[in-house]
């Protein structure tokens, strides 16, 4: 069984990429992501068997699932982003996330341009110059909250049974929200998902 803090370490290190989450005129509001074509030269020397999959939830607005296994360990994580890469980046970042890789909070906003993208160059730098500041700075891994990941799992029986009845399109608006920080949150969000398996 690998080692969870070499597991972390792997994806801290591959926290390369940069995803858009919205664009506003000329900004761009980016978030740190795992770099899925560096993941394999950190993951495999952890887990030689560690899998990422993808699932588009919906095209517009760009909403992906991804769900990552390492170590005999399954997360998936959820997000939306400008576009289809973006929003894997950002959905690969959740799954981190519950593999105990904290990005930072805040999304930095910066210059966009439609041809060339974000424009990342300082972000960049600082991520290079103090990746061991990242590091350090990491409060412990916070508990897992059973109650949490019950919830998660009643979101998703929810989603895959509003998606067998065909009205995905409808729960669009819902994915972009994730699962909720709080299980008040995640339960507002499956009442609203039973809602429209009901409607």
């Amino acid at each position: 069984m690998p080692d969870p803090d070499r597991t972390r370490e792997a994806l801290r290190a591959a926290l390369t990429a940069w995803a858009v989450a919205e664009v506003r005129g000329d900004q761009a509001r980016v978030t740190l992501a795992p770099d899925p074509d560096t993941l394999a030269r950190h993951l495999d020397p952890v887990d030689a068997g560690w899998s990422l999959g993808w699932t588009c939830e919906s095209v517009q607005p760009p909403v992906v699932r991804a769900r990552l296994t390492v170590g005999g360990a399954t997360r998936e994580g959820l997000a939306g982003g400008h576009t289809l890469h973006d929003a894997k980046l950002r959905a690969l970042a959740d799954a981190a996330r519950f593999f105990g890789v904290l990005t930072p909070g805040e999304a930095p906003w910066v210059e966009y341009d439609p041809e060339d993208g974000p424009n990342t160059s300082d972000l960049d730098a600082e991520v290079e110059a103090a990746p061991a500041a990242r590091t350090s700075a990491l409060p412990p891994e916070p508990p897992r909250d059973p109650q949490m990941d019950k919830a998660r799992r009643h979101i998703e029986e929810m989603v895959d049974q509003i998606r067998a009845a065909g009205k995905g399109k409808e729960m669009a608006h819902l994915t972009m929200r994730g699962y909720g920080k709080t299980v008040e949150e995640s339960r507002a969000i499956y009442k609203e998902l039973q809602a429209i398996l009901k409607g």
